[in-house]
């Protein structure tokens, strides 16, 4: 497998060493100091990941459109025209996005899921991210992820946080954040019943597992038929 690499600051340098030391290759990269747009690499590759920037994301979805390569998405904060335009893209090309690509936290996704269907009627459910003090954006992109897998219809009311006298809590799922320190990032789902609580929770030591999520992910989509994919295509897919 040969990619190209969009955005190389720590996540695209570590996914440079896990290709390389896996056998394939990188064989352009598109940063300040690299190639300036992926039509600017000379040399044929198989696939792109990109985890940069939203505003890099519309030229990395028309040079996939255009040329019909594969195309690995990580970057998170995205807009909802954002995440439209990805979905008409992947009518001319295999494209795979996820706000977060270890493989932990999709299992994560569908055990919420599962339990949310089976519990969901009689117990209160809460989700708990924590991340390290640089984190831009709340919540995660990943707690978002576990929310839409659990109401992918969004019938359910969300509260961002409690202050204030909110009242006694109603149908609803709670979503909080957390900032601190070099956390890499942790997931809570709870489930809180009467005299009973469940807890699923995820916790990421280092964010070379993103890094190793994504290139399973580009290996995985090469070959693929046009369309929108996840990372539980990646693992229960065919």
């Amino acid at each position: 497998m040969n990619a190209a690499i969009v955005g190389y600051g720590r996540m695209g340098k570590m996914i440079e060493e896990i290709l390389v030391n896996s056998g394939s290759g990188v064989i352009g990269k598109v940063d300040f100091d690299y190639y300036k747009s992926l039509s600017d690499i000379p040399d044929a590759f198989d696939v792109v990941i990109d985890f940069s920037h939203p505003d890099n994301l519309e030229n990395t979805l028309s040079f996939s459109q255009s040329t019909r390569i594969p195309c690995v998405i990580g970057t998170t904060n995205l807009t909802d025209d954002q995440k439209a335009l990805m979905t008409e893209c992947a009518k001319y090309a295999p494209i795979l996005y996820s706000a977060n690509y270890s493989l932990g936290v999709s299992v994560i996704k569908k055990a919420a899921k599962m339990l949310y269907d089976a519990l969901g009627e009689d117990f209160d459910v809460e989700i708990i991210e924590t991340h390290h003090n640089k984190k831009a954006d709340a919540p995660s992109g990943t707690a978002k992820a576990i929310l839409d897998a659990i109401d992918p219809e969004n019938r359910i009311p969300c509260v961002y946080g409690r202050e204030g006298a909110p009242g006694a809590r109603g149908k609803e799922i709670g979503v909080h954040a957390v900032r601190g320190g070099t956390v890499a990032g942790e997931h809570k789902v709870m489930f809180f019943g009467e005299d009973e609580i469940l807890e699923i929770r995820h916790e990421a030591i280092s964010r070379r597992i993103f890094a190793k999520g994504a290139c399973r992910a580009a290996e995985w989509l090469i070959g693929k038929e046009n369309g929108l994919y996840t990372m539980e295509d990646v693992l229960w897919g065919e």
